[in-house]
């Protein structure tokens, strides 16, 4: 990738750039391959998030879509090939650095502290980003938690109006269904001030309300002006990502096999082949393949 032209920092948010660099995706990996002994679980796989977009990445069970997370993430090293956030090159940045740098992530099974309300999981989240000295504090006085600023306050504040969580802001996580659980992680992540957020299954386990309440937030957080993030999302319900994203990568055997838009994703016959096992007749509609909703295993 061309090296882009020095960037300006935000005061509010350390070693992040200000504003898009014209052209230039938040997240990138480029020609990337991983190898485990004899194995190669990627195969020279590109892929790209535009600013304030959302991307989805299937694929059949053991297609690869794990693998390329971990190397998203930090958690895996490439074989080859190069990562990049907003044109720079963080292949051999840790997890946390890239956390610092824009990236958030979320998981299949919410990791969140149960002792914890759901308050308290945004206000924690949001000074790991900005005031991480108050964080020593905070683990041996859990009464520091409510000494807030107006700003943080604020912030904590507008996040739980944006993801309907404001009724249950002080209700211990431990009392959560699963649904509201998913959307806690996505507050704790957006706290932070994100780029770009890779949601790694996030409607497994929920049910059609659920997952439609979910989606629903996952379209304001993207179409809301003060984030500007984008989210990145590996997801079995494709008839989900198919309804929801606006560009979608598809992996089979560790290889990408289609990218593009819903309409061509839904209309290519090798995602057709991938899911479906065989090469299915053309429809006359333009428009045959319809998605169960489910991976194929």
């Amino acid at each position: 990738m061309t090296p882009t032209s020095p960037e300006t920092v935000s005061p509010t948010a350390p070693g992040r750039p200000t504003g898009d660099v014209a052209g230039v995706p938040v997240l990138a990996a480029r020609e990337v391959s991983v190898r485990f002994g004899g194995l190669r679980a990627l195969s020279d796989v590109s892929i790209e998030v535009a600013p304030a977009s959302i991307v989805g990445l299937v694929g059949p069970n053991g297609a690869g879509k794990t693998t390329l997370f971990g190397v998203l993430s930090g958690l895996l090293r490439p074989s080859s090939g190069r990562v990049s956030l907003r044109g720079e090159d963080v292949t051999e940045a840790s997890p946390q650095l890239r956390a610092r740098k824009g990236l958030a992530r979320t998981f299949q099974q919410p990791e969140l502290f149960m002792g914890l309300t759901v308050r308290e999981h945004l206000v924690l989240a949001h000074r790991v980003r900005f005031a991480r000295r108050r964080l020593l504090t905070d683990m041996f006085n859990p009464r520091a938690l409510f000494g807030s600023k107006a700003s943080e306050d604020e912030r904590v504040d507008a996040l739980l109006e944006l993801l309907d969580l404001t009724r249950v802001a002080h209700a211990p996580v431990a009392a959560l269904p699963l649904g509201t659980s998913r959307l806690v992680e996505v507050g704790r992540a957006l706290a932070g001030q994100p780029d770009v957020i890779l949601l790694d299954e996030p409607l497994s386990g929920l049910d059609l309300r659920a997952s439609e309440n979910l989606t629903e937030v996952f379209r304001r957080v993207v179409a809301n002006p003060d984030h500007q993030v984008s989210l990145l999302m590996v997801e079995h319900d494709v008839a989900a990502v198919l309804a929801l994203s606006s560009t979608i990568f598809v992996l089979d055997f560790g290889e990408l096999i289609a990218q593009g838009t819903p309409e061509h994703i839904r209309n290519d016959p090798a995602v057709r082949a991938a899911y479906l096992g065989e090469e299915p007749p053309v429809s006359r509609t333009g428009t045959d393949l319809a998605f169960n909703g489910t991976d194929a295993s």
